[in-house]
């Protein structure tokens, strides 16, 4: 059984809420992509934990996680992610996590870069996390990257060290006139932060492939959304990686397997963070308020999240991106207390109502069109069974589920584990 566990929307869905719950059915759990760009907060009976770089997975004893190639790996991220997680009680060792060797390492020149860049651009900028994500993908497809399985063979790498420095200073030093980076500093870095990780490298897809022979049921999880797919999303306000399932088995290193099944998870609401287009957004007190409930607040960044109503023009979109078989709603408690509640279900673009997402281009001139449904003012955070649910809440759920045209099977109602309810 190959799973994919991915975001609908502009990311921050609740995905890695959803994988520490479903991985109790799952031996193997995946990341296929991205960098620690993006955050999966998971509380737990463990304790509160923020993953950036590894799979949520990890909080499973007897879960292996997964560093697939189509990663982008900032070693000194992932040290101090694994020692904090052990200093929490969590084990990280060979056994349960491995890295694939053909992951391409971030470097501390991806993360200045970013950094030059955005500053570059100013009021115009991306919205970049600053982690590096952009420049380290753009190496890779120059083929100028450095790869973990480098790591193996430490005289070779330090070999094209030298090349890669020298052009790497040609937009460092001559197009951004940043003092240049050195040789030593890129081998130091390799050295303290690279190293400790040589026994967790290996052939992933030979791993996964013979696990599946055996049987063993594979999770595969995303970071960020739909809507931040490098091709599929809000271009250029995207991600630089593939977060759509169909990636999953390419970007973990089994381009030969096929998925089974794509779980969706979407927010009860939505949320952005970053530039972008966002055409349901609220503001002012409204935007407050909603922000306030659901505590939106980057995991990666700490950067206060866009919010606004849930979007079905978004929503529909993402779950075709997605090929999303079923749907796990998060954060519905967020929406208690209110008598109404606004759904966004359609866009008015140059007086035409229309209903299927549009070219990026013309995002900024679309209008939300708005319906409004009954709300239910009461807690609904200790509901575990869809009968203790209020009657206005199922008919939201309902209403979003037909709007979308995909079944919702989970409906989170906490960010406790075991704070959902089956449906």
């Amino acid at each position: 059984m190959l799973t994919s566990i991915c975001g609908i929307n502009w990311g921050d869905e609740g995905k890695g809420r959803m994988v520490d719950l479903l991985s109790r059915e799952y031996d193997v759990v995946c990341r296929y992509q991205g960098g620690n760009n993006a955050g999966h907060t998971v509380i737990n009976e463990r304790g509160k934990f923020v993953l950036n770089l590894l799979p949520s997975g990890i909080l499973r004893e007897n879960v292996v996680n997964v560093l697939g190639n189509g990663m982008v790996v900032d070693v000194k991220h992932l040290f101090e992610e694994a020692g904090r997680l052990r200093e929490q009680g969590i084990s990280i060792t060979p056994e349960n996590l491995k890295i694939s060797d053909r992951a391409v390492i971030t470097m501390p020149y991806h993360v200045l870069m970013d950094c030059l860049e955005e500053e570059r651009l100013a009021d115009k900028k991306f919205g970049s996390t600053r982690r590096g994500i952009a420049p380290v993908y753009a190496d890779k497809y120059m083929k100028k990257a450095f790869r973990m399985g480098e790591l193996l063979n430490p005289d070779l790498l330090y070999k094209r060290v030298k090349d890669i420095v020298e052009w790497k200073n040609l937009t460092v030093s001559g197009g951004y006139d940043h003092a240049p980076i050195t040789v030593d500093e890129v081998i130091a870095y390799i050295e303290t932060y690279g190293k400790p990780f040589k026994d967790y490298i290996c052939d992933v897809g030979l791993y996964l492939n013979e696990a599946n022979k055996a049987g063993k049921k594979i999770m595969f999880e995303a970071q960020l959304g739909a809507l931040r797919d490098i091709d599929f999303g809000i271009y250029p306000y995207t991600s630089s990686s593939s977060t759509i399932a169909a990636y999953a088995p390419i970007g973990a290193g089994v381009p030969n397997l096929k998925l089974d099944k794509s779980i969706g998870i979407m927010k009860a609401y939505s949320t952005c963070v970053g530039e972008g287009p966002f055409t349901a957004e609220y503001f002012g007190e409204k935007a407050e308020k909603l922000r306030a409930a659901g505590g939106e607040y980057g995991a990666a960044t700490g950067r206060p999240r866009r919010v606004g109503p849930f979007d079905v023009v978004a929503s529909r979109y993402g779950i075709r991106c997605q090929g999303a078989d079923e749907i796990a709603l998060t954060k519905l408690d967020v929406l208690s207390g209110h008598e109404e509640l606004e759904i966004c279900t359609a866009y008015e673009l140059d007086g035409k109502i229309i209903h299927e997402f549009p070219f990026t281009d013309v995002l900024d001139k679309c209008k939300p069109v708005f319906e409004k449904i009954k709300g239910w003012n009461c807690d609904i955070s200790k509901c575990r069974k869809k009968e203790d649910l209020p009657a206005e809440a199922i008919a939201y759920i309902r209403y979003l589920e037909e709007a979308c045209d995909c079944k919702i099977t989970y409906v989170s109602v906490g960010a406790e584990r075991e704070a959902y309810v089956k449906f």
